[in-house]
């Protein structure tokens, strides 16, 4: 609710743009919350890391066991959460359940603290895209940080390219080459009967095919329920990482369906989760329903930190 804390983490990648940084704290404390953080943030780096391994799950465990702090929010990504992750106390963490926010590599930890914890977490806007996303999404972060994540999503824009039965399972999902780094570690949630959303940022028609072609030959994608694909951008490689262009979405739409076009499930395109402006929080591990013929995805559990 408005006047709580939120503590602000970097279990990956270091600060590249403290403009971002600075916008994003000044727009939580627009929002009515109060903002906790070290005061090296902004400046803390080891090479393309946000510190040491053991200083970044620190930062982790500090805040999630400060009573004053009510939710997590990741600064970025970037890569380090699959480093951060071994060296977390689950158990402090399912012990003081709070909200955590993030995506791309905070993927791992999304999923990690969701098996191990039975909590649910928010894949969500970080603090350093809040500034540059759009209305919507801006208003889905300020519903989940306030407990009144609407149940019901119809999001506009969506191309259903596979309408499938009514669906239902656990929703899952996150930055497609993060969680394919997750396969047969301890930190993997369950593909089975679940609804799965997938985006990605930076790489090539071809990476994403061969990605796709993992989760598949590993066997990931033959139960799913239903299958969500959100943006896949590329960054012009002379622009930096703000300029950003859209692939080639109907190449990982076409190559979806040639995977599970035959297992009769709902295959959404365009859904508005990634590294666009559009990225709207939505909770992992609750229980969901997909219906194709009125385009909406419904919330059917507690969309709170504790389940």
């Amino acid at each position: 609710m408005k006047g709580d804390t939120i503590g602000l983490v970097m279990p990956a990648g270091p600060v590249q743009n403290e403009e971002h940084f600075v916008a994003g704290v000044r727009l939580l404390r627009e929002m009515g919350f109060a903002v906790k953080f070290g005061q090296d943030v902004p400046d803390r780096k080891t090479g393309y890391l946000a510190g040491d391994d053991a200083e970044r799950a620190r930062e982790v465990h500090e805040l999630w066991a400060d009573p004053e702090v009510k939710a997590l929010l990741a600064v970025r990504g970037g890569y380090g959460c699959l480093r951060t992750v071994e060296l977390l106390d689950m158990e402090l963490i399912r012990q003081h359940p709070k909200l955590f926010i993030g995506f791309s590599d905070v993927s791992v930890l999304l999923a990690a603290i969701t098996k191990a914890t039975g909590l649910v977490t928010f894949h969500g806007p970080v603090l350093t895209t809040l500034t540059r996303s759009d209305p919507e999404t801006i208003q889905s972060f300020f519903e989940a940080l306030t407990g009144r994540l609407p149940r019901l999503i119809r999001p506009g824009g969506i191309e259903i390219l596979a309408s499938g039965p009514l669906a239902r399972g656990r929703l899952l999902g996150g930055n497609l080459t993060t969680l394919t780094h997750l396969l047969a570690t301890p930190h993997e949630l369950s593909w089975r009967n679940a609804l799965v959303f997938l985006e990605d940022v930076g790489e090539p028609a071809y990476r994403l095919d061969r990605l796709l072609t993992h989760l598949k030959q590993a066997g990931r994608l033959d139960k799913l329920a239903g299958l969500l694909l959100g943006s896949f951008h590329a960054f012009h490689a002379d622009s930096g990482e703000d300029s950003c262009e859209t692939a080639d979405a109907e190449q990982v739409w076409n190559r979806a369906l040639e995977l599970l076009g035959n297992d009769h499930i709902p295959i959404w395109g365009n859904f508005p989760v990634g590294h666009g402006v559009r990225n709207l929080v939505l909770p992992l591990g609750v229980e969901a329903e997909l219906d194709s013929g009125n385009g909406t995805l419904r919330l059917l559990g507690p969309c709170t930190a504790p389940r």
